[in-house]
C-alpha cells in the first residue's frame, strides 16, 4: 500500500522505475500508429540521427552509455575547462570581429562596441577588407590598450601590423607585461585560404618575441575557420586544428622553445553552429585531444587549450537573415556552455556585406544577454555529466583523433595540404551534406522550409571585394536554394511576377490539405509563388482554374485515393490547357499524366532546378 504524503501528493520515490525494454515497447507502440511496423533496436535505430563524421545521437541515453572520464575542471585533460573557475569569474571574453578599410569609421565601431560589452577586439589588418596598416593607430584612437586586447588578423602583412600595434602600445606607455591578446600568426591556415606555400619565420621570430618580453601575448593562432568554412565536418576541422598546433609545436620547440613555452604561445578557433549539443561536445573534445598532446610532449602543466569560438559563417543566410539571431544565439550559447574562452558572435547581417550598427549591437547583446540574464556563465561546465553530452564528447574526440592520424601519416598538416589531400576530404564531406540540403534532410530555416517570397530584402553595404585565391573554398548552407531565388527575382524584375505554380487540388481539404501545403512550401523555396485558387478541382474544372492562375506548371495535390480516382484526368486536362510540366505531391506511382513527384526526401534542388530551365527562367 502506498503512504501519500500529508498533501496527497505522490512522490517519485513511490513509482517504480522503468526499463529500457519498457520504454523500447512503447517506442514500438507509437512508430506502429505511425505506419513503421518495427522492433527491438530497428525501434530505438529509427529515432536516431545521423550527425555525420560516423556519429549518431540516439534518442535515449542513460548511466549505461559510459564514457572517458572528464576529470576536473581546470585539471587535465581539460575536457570539463581549461581554469578550475571556468568562467564564472567575469565571464567569457566578448570579442567582436571588425573588417573595415577606413580607419575612420572602424574607430567609431571599435569605440561603439567597447563601451557596450566588447571587452577584446579581433581587426583584419591589410587586404582588401582589412583597416591599412598605415590606418592602425587612428583605428584604435581612444581604445585604453591596457584594457581591451587586441587580436590581429592580418595574413601576410603579419609582420608590418605587429610591428605598428607594438609600436602603438609602447608610444601609449603600456607595459609590457600588460599586453594582452593575440598576433593572429597563423600560416598554415594563410595556406589553407590562399594555397601559398607556408612560411613560419615571422611567426617564429614573434613567438620569441612575445616569449621574452611580452608574457600575457600569444603569437600564434590554430585557426579552425578555414577548414569548417570550406564544409568539413566537426571531427575534420578538431582533426586539422591538432595537425595545426602539432605543426606549430614542432616548429616552435625546434626555434628554441621549451614544449610549454610553445604551448602558451597557442590560441585555438573553432567554429560554433546552431547545433549546440555538438559544439558543446566539439569545444570539450578540443580541450580533451589536446591535453594528450601536450602530455605527449612532456607539456602536461601547459596543456590547456585557451579557446576562441565564432559563430559559423557557413549556416549564416542571406534570405530572411533575421532567423540569423537565432542561429547565433544558439551557437554562443553552445560555445558558453562548451567552455570557450572568447566568444565572437557574427552581426546577423554578415552574409550581406557590411553590417550596421543595429546588427552589431544585438551581435555584441547576444554575449551580454547569456552571461547577464540567463547566468550562464555561472555554472562551471554546466554539460558535463550529461550522459549524452559525454558519450558524444569521447565519440568525437575519437573521430578527430583518427583523422589527425591520417593527416601525420600523410606528412603532417603542410603536406596534407599541398597534397590536396585535405581539400578532397572536405570537398567528399561537403557533397554528401550538400546532398542532405537539397533534399531537406538539414532543413534551412526561411531558405529551404518556410521561405517568405514577399519579404523586405535588407540592403547593406558591400563589403570589400576579396579576389579568389587558390586555397579552400568557402560554402554556405544556402548555395542552392539561393541560386534558385535569385532566378525567381530576375524573372519578377524582367516580367513583373514570379514564376507561378498552379496547385491542383482534388477532394475536400481535410483531403488535400496536408499535400498542398508540402508542395507550396516547397515551390516556395525555389522561388516559385503557389496559386491555389479555387481551393479544390476536378477533372471538369482544372482547365479553366489553371488558365486563369496564370501559371506554366501545375502540381496535383491530393490523398493517394483520390489520385488513383482523379490524377491522370486532371493530368490530362492540365495538360491541354497549356501546362508545361505536372507533378504530383507524393510518391512516384503509375500515373502516365505526371511527369514529376515530389515528396519528402527528394531532391528539391534539382527538381525545381529543371522546372526553372523548361519555363526558361535564366
Amino acid at each position: 500500500m502506498t503512504v501519500l504524503p500529508a498533501d496527497g501528493l505522490s512522490l517519485a520515490a513511490d513509482f517504480p522505475d522503468p526499463s529500457h525494454d519498457q520504454w523500447q515497447s512503447l517506442v514500438e507502440g507509437v512508430l506502429r500508429k505511425s505506419g513503421k511496423d518495427v522492433t527491438g533496436t530497428a525501434a530505438e535505430e529509427a529515432l536516431s540521427t545521423e550527425l555525420g563524421d560516423g556519429l549518431t545521437a540516439r534518442p535515449l541515453y542513460t548511466s549505461d552509455d559510459t564514457s572517458a572520464d572528464p576529470g576536473f575542471p581546470g585539471f587535465a585533460p581539460f575536457v570539463r575547462g581549461g581554469r578550475a573557475t571556468g568562467n564564472t569569474v567575469a565571464g567569457w571574453d566578448v570579442r567582436q570581429h571588425h573588417a573595415l578599410p577606413d580607419p575612420v569609421r572602424l574607430n567609431e565601431a571599435l569605440l561603439g562596441d567597447l563601451e557596450n560589452g566588447v571587452t577584446s577586439l579581433w581587426l583584419a589588418v591589410g587586404g582588401p577588407g582589412g583597416v591599412p596598416v598605415s590606418g592602425l593607430a587612428r583605428s584604435l584612437d581612444g581604445v585604453y590598450l591596457d584594457l581591451a586586447p587586441v587580436v590581429l588578423d592580418a595574413g601576410d602583412a603579419l609582420d608590418p601590423a605587429v610591428r605598428a600595434l607594438l609600436a602603438l602600445h609602447e608610444t601609449r606607455g603600456v607595459a609590457k607585461e600588460a599586453v594582452r591578446g593575440s598576433l593572429g600568426a597563423d600560416p598554415l591556415g594563410w595556406t589553407a585560404r590562399t594555397g601559398t606555400e607556408p612560411d613560419l619565420t615571422a611567426a617564429l621570430h614573434w613567438a620569441q618575441v612575445c616569449r621574452h618580453e611580452y608574457p600575457g601575448l600569444r603569437a600564434l593562432t590554430v585557426d579552425a575557420l578555414p577548414y569548417h568554412e570550406a564544409g568539413g565536418s566537426a571531427a575534420e576541422e578538431l582533426g586539422l586544428s591538432l595537425a595545426t598546433g602539432v605543426a606549430y609545436l614542432r616548429a616552435l620547440t625546434a626555434a628554441g622553445l621549451s614544449a610549454e613555452e610553445a604551448c602558451r604561445q597557442l590560441e585555438f578557433r573553432y567554429a560554433a553552429t546552431a547545433d549546440q549539443f555538438l559544439t558543446i561536445a566539439k569545444l570539450r573534445a578540443a580541450r580533451r585531444l589536446w591535453a594528450r598532446v601536450a602530455e605527449v610532449c612532456g607539456a602536461r602543466a601547459a596543456g590547456a587549450q585557451h579557446q576562441h569560438a565564432v559563430t559559423s559563417s557557413v549556416m549564416m543566410t542571406r534570405r530572411d537573415p533575421w532567423v540569423n539571431m537565432l542561429r547565433t544565439t544558439l551557437a554562443c550559447l553552445g560555445a558558453g556552455v562548451g567552455g570557450a574562452d572568447s566568444v565572437t558572435v557574427l552581426p546577423f547581417d554578415h552574409a550581406l556585406g557590411l553590417p550596421d550598427a543595429f546588427a552589431r549591437r544585438i551581435a555584441r547583446n547576444t554575449s551580454t544577454i547569456l552571461m547577464e540574464e540567463s547566468h550562464l556563465a555561472r555554472v562551471i561546465d554546466p554539460a558535463g555529466g550529461s550522459w549524452y553530452v559525454e558519450r558524444l564528447t569521447d565519440e568525437l574526440a575519437t573521430a578527430a583523433w583518427s583523422f589527425f592520424q591520417e593527416v601525420e601519416r600523410a606528412g603532417g598538416q603542410a603536406a596534407a595540404l599541398r597534397s590536396g589531400m585535405v581539400g578532397e576530404r572536405i570537398a567528399a564531406t561537403w557533397a554528401a551534406r550538400s546532398r542532405d540540403l537539397a533534399r531537406r534532410k538539414e532543413p534551412v530555416t526561411g531558405v529551404s522550409e518556410f521561405p517568405n517570397l514577399d519579404e523586405r530584402s535588407v540592403e547593406r553595404e558591400p563589403a570589400p571585394a576579396v579576389p579568389s585565391a587558390g586555397g579552400l573554398p568557402k560554402v554556405r548552407r544556402d548555395e542552392a536554394f539561393e541560386t534558385l531565388r535569385a532566378r525567381s527575382d530576375r524573372h519578377l524584375a524582367a516580367t513583373g511576377s514570379r514564376p507561378k505554380v498552379f496547385l491542383a487540388a482534388l477532394g475536400p481539404a481535410a483531403v488535400h490539405t496536408a499535400r498542398a501545403s508540402f508542395a507550396a512550401n516547397l515551390f516556395r523555396a525555389g522561388g516559385f509563388e503557389p496559386v491555389h485558387e479555387p481551393a479544390s478541382v476536378d477533372a471538369s474544372t482544372a482547365a479553366g482554374a489553371f488558365t486563369v492562375g496564370g501559371a506554366a506548371i501545375a502540381c496535383l495535390c491530393s490523398s493517394d485515393a483520390l489520385y488513383a480516382e482523379q490524377a491522370d484526368a486532371v493530368a490530362g486536362e492540365l495538360r491541354s490547357a497549356g501546362a508545361e510540366q505536372v507533378f504530383l505531391a507524393g510518391r512516384p506511382g503509375e500515373y502516365p499524366g505526371v511527369d514529376t513527384y515530389v515528396f519528402a526526401g527528394c531532391d528539391v534542388v534539382a527538381v525545381l532546378s529543371s522546372a526553372l530551365d523548361r519555363m526558361g527562367v535564366a
